[in-house]
C-alpha cells in the first residue's frame, strides 16, 4: 500500500519557486504577485466577516437591550466574565474573584470564563459595554476561526484557494459552530488552533527533513507552548478535545506512513519542547484552577445527559436553511447541536474516506473523525431518545480525570476541522485528475451535502435596559468599590439577570450567590451555584409564587445575619419583575421603607 502526506512534504531549501527566475528580477517581478495573492486571501477573510455579521445580525440595532434568543442565561454569564476582565487593565484582577458569590468567591478557570479575549477587548468594554464586546466575539470567533483554517488550509496544506475557504467556511459556520455561538464563546474562539497545528506540521516537517535545524524545532516548539498556555485562558475545553483529535489522528498516520524512529525521536524532541515551555506558564494557573480556592476536581455535567443521540448525526441544524425544529428533540438544547453533519454529509465523506483510504493524511482525519463522533455518543448508545443497551467508547474514559468534565457529545466539534480536511483533500484529488467525470463529480458531491447546512442567523430578542442606579453610576450612593451588593431578588444559576448590574458597573460591587460553578456540594462537590440562605430563599419563594409571608422578628433576626454574612452595603429592588410589588412589601417589613433613586428602591446599611 502506499501513502502520500502532502501537508507534512517540503520543497528543498534551494528549489526554485513557481514563478521565480533569479535575481532582481525575480524580486521585482514576485513582488506584485505577492500583493495580488494576499488581496484575495483578504477578499476571502472578508466574506467570513460579512457572513458572520449577518448571522448576528439581530444583536447590533442595540447589544445592550438585545439578547440571544435561545440561551440568554449564559449571554448574561459571559457579559459578566468580560465586564470582569477590564480589570486586567487596573492590576486588581484574581484568578479567584470576590465580586461574585461573596463573600466566598468564584474560581474563575474552574468555569468557562474567556480570559484572554476579555483582556484583549477591555477597551471595547470599558468604552462601550460588555454586551457590544459580547456581540463582537459572536461574530470574530465564527469569522476568526475560518480565517485561520483558510489560512492554514491554503499555505500550509497547499489546497487552492476555492478548496480552502470551502473547507474553512465548515470549520467556522458548521452548524455545531452556529449552535455554540449561542452564547458558549470559550467553544466557538478557536483561532489559535490552526497555528497549533502549523507548528505541529513544521516540526513533522523538520523532523523529516534530516537536516540539523536546531533553533527551528526550538521555535516551533516553543510557539506551540506559548500557543497552548494562551488558549488555556480562552478555552480548556476546546484546547482538551484538540489535543486528543490530534494524538488519534497522529497515530494513525504513523501507523499509515511509518517513519523511521529518528524522525520520530525529533518529532517527540520538538513536542518536548513545547510541553516544558506549557507547564513552565501554565504551573500557577493550573494549580489554582485545580487545587485552589474554590476549586472543583469534578464536573458538575452528567455525561449521561449531554451524549449525542446516534440519530442526530444524520439530522439537519434547525439554525440551517434545511433544519426542521422537530429534530431539535434529538438533543439536550439549542447550544448543542454538535452532531447536526446531516445524511449526505455522512455519507459523502464516508465515501471520501473509502475514495481516499491510501492518501495517509485522508486516512488518518477520517479514523480522527470516526473516533470523535464514536465517542459523542456518551456511555451509553442512544437511538431517537431512547438508550440502548449497547455501551459507548466514552464509557472507557468516563472516570479518568479531567475527562469527567467533559460533555461527551461536545467530541464531535473536533470532527469538524477533521472533515474539512477530509473534503479539501478530495476536493484537490479530484482537481488533479485527468478524468473528467470525477473533476465535475466531486465538487458537485461536496455542494450538494455543504449547501443544506448553510447557517440561518441566530434568533436574537428584546431584553430590558439596566436601571439607570446601575448604569449611571448612582449605586455608589450606598456603596463603594469592591462593596457588595444585594439584588433582589438575587441572582442564580436559572435566572442570573441581577448579574447585569455589576456587569453595567464593570463589576465594581460584588454580588452574593449568582451562576458559576464552585465546590458546594455534598464533600466539596461541584455544583451549579451555591446554596439559598433563608433570607434568599423567602425572597425567591415571594418572586416565584408572589406569596408574601407573614414576616416576624425570627424573618428579621435571619435577614440581619445574612446580611452581616454577606458584608452587604446595601440591599437594592429593582423594577420589571412580575412581583415586584410583593416583594417590595417584604423587603419594607424586613428592613422598614426603602429610597427611591435611579428607577430602583435601595436600602443602605443599617443592620
Amino acid at each position: 500500500m502506499t501513502s502520500t502526506a502532502p501537508a507534512l512534504t517540503t520543497a528543498p531549501e534551494n528549489a526554485e519557486l513557481p514563478g521565480q527566475r533569479g535575481g532582481a528580477d525575480a524580486s521585482a517581478a514576485g513582488r506584485p504577485a505577492r500583493r495580488h495573492e494576499w488581496a484575495r486571501d483578504v477578499l476571502v477573510g472578508l466574506a467570513f466577516l460579512a457572513l458572520a455579521g449577518w448571522l448576528t445580525l439581530g444583536l447590533w440595532p442595540d447589544p445592550e437591550t438585545r439578547t440571544l434568543a435561545l440561551n440568554p442565561p449564559d449571554q448574561i454569564l459571559y457579559e459578566w466574565f468580560l465586564a470582569h476582565d477590564t480589570m486586567l487593565w487596573s492590576g486588581d484582577f484574581s484568578l479567584v474573584t470576590d465580586r461574585l458569590n461573596a463573600p466566598y468567591g468564584v474560581n474563575l478557570l474552574a468555569n468557562t470564563t474567556v480570559i484572554l479575549l476579555g483582556g484583549l477587548l477591555a477597551p471595547v468594554t470599558a468604552a462601550f459595554g460588555a454586551a457590544t464586546t459580547f456581540a463582537l466575539l459572536v461574530a470574530l470567533n465564527l469569522a476568526g476561526t475560518a480565517i485561520a483554517w483558510y489560512l492554514l488550509l491554503h499555505r500550509t496544506l497547499g489546497a487552492s484557494r476555492i478548496a480552502a475557504a470551502v473547507g474553512a467556511a465548515f470549520c467556522g459556520f458548521a452548524p455545531g459552530m452556529v449552535s455554540q455561538s449561542n452564547s458558549h464563546l470559550h467553544m466557538t474562539a478557536q483561532w489559535l488552533i490552526p497555528p497549533m497545528l502549523w507548528c505541529v506540521v513544521e516540526l513533522a516537517r523538520a523532523a523529516r527533513s534530516g537536516t540539523a535545524r536546531p533553533r527551528r524545532v526550538i521555535g516551533c516548539g516553543a510557539l506551540f507552548g506559548v500557543l497552548v498556555s494562551l488558549q488555556v485562558f480562552i478555552g480548556e475545553e476546546t484546547l482538551f478535545l484538540t489535543a486528543l483529535a490530534l494524538a488519534v489522528v497522529t497515530v494513525a498516520y504513523v501507523a499509515m506512513v511509518r517513519p523511521p524512529r529518528a524522525v520520530l525521536g525529533r518529532f517527540a524532541a520538538g513536542l518536548s519542547i513545547a510541553v516544558a515551555v506549557a507547564v513552565a506558564l501554565l504551573a500557577y494557573p493550573l494549580w489554582v484552577q485545580f487545587k485552589g480556592p474554590q476549586s472543583v476536581s469534578d464536573g458538575v455535567f452528567s455525561p449521561f445527559y449531554f451524549s449525542a443521540d446516534l440519530a442526530s448525526f444524520s439530522a439537519f441544524s434547525p439554525l440551517t436553511v434545511a433544519g426542521d425544529e422537530a429534530a431539535a428533540k434529538l438533543t439536550t438544547g439549542p447550544a448543542e447541536y454538535n452532531t447536526f453533519l446531516g445524511w449526505p454529509l455522512v455519507l459523502l465523506s464516508l465515501g471520501l474516506l473509502v475514495w481516499q483510504r491510501r492518501d495517509a493524511l485522508a486516512a488518518a482525519c477520517g479514523v480522527g473523525a470516526l473516533v470523535m463522533c464514536s465517542l459523542a455518543l456518551g456511555p451509553q448508545v442512544m437511538l431517537h431518545g431512547e438508550r440502548t443497551p449497547l455501551p459507548g467508547p466514552y464509557r472507557l474514559l468516563m472516570h479518568l480525570p479531567v475527562v469527567d468534565g467533559a460533555l461527551p457529545m461536545r467530541f464531535a466539534l473536533a470532527a469538524i476541522p477533521l472533515l474539512a480536511v477530509l473534503v479539501v483533500l478530495a476536493l484537490r484529488r479530484a482537481g488533479r485528475s485527468d478524468r473528467r467525470g470525477v473533476r465535475i463529480a466531486v465538487p458537485a458531491l461536496v455542494a450538494a451535502a455543504l449547501l443544506p447546512l448553510f447557517p440561518t442567523p441566530l434568533p436574537t430578542a428584546d431584553r430590558a435596559a439596566v436601571p439607570a442606579f446601575f448604569a449611571d453610576g448612582l449605586w455608589r450612593q450606598c456603596a463603594t468599590d469592591g462593596d457588595v451588593i444585594v439584588p433582589v431578588p438575587l441572582p442564580t444559576p436559572e435566572q442570573p439577570q441581577p448579574m447585569r448590574y455589576a456587569t453595567a458597573a464593570l463589576t465594581a460591587f460584588a454580588l452574593p450567590e449568582g451562576f458559576f460553578i464552585g465546590p458546594h456540594g455534598s464533600n466539596g462537590k461541584a455544583t451549579m451555584g451555591i446554596g439559598k440562605r433563608t433570607t434568599s430563599w423567602v425572597l425567591s419563594e415571594v418572586a416565584r409564587t408572589g406569596v408574601v409571608p407573614a414576616i416576624n422578628d425570627d424573618h428579621r433576626l435571619d435577614a440581619r445575619k445574612d446580611l452581616t454574612k454577606w458584608n452587604a452595603a446595601c440591599v437594592v429592588l429593582s423594577p420589571g419583575h412580575p412581583r415586584h410589588a410583593e416583594l417590595q412589601r417584604t423587603l419594607e417589613a424586613l428592613l422598614g421603607p426603602g429610597t427611591p433613586s435611579g428607577g430602583v428602591l435601595y436600602w443602605p446599611r443599617t443592620w
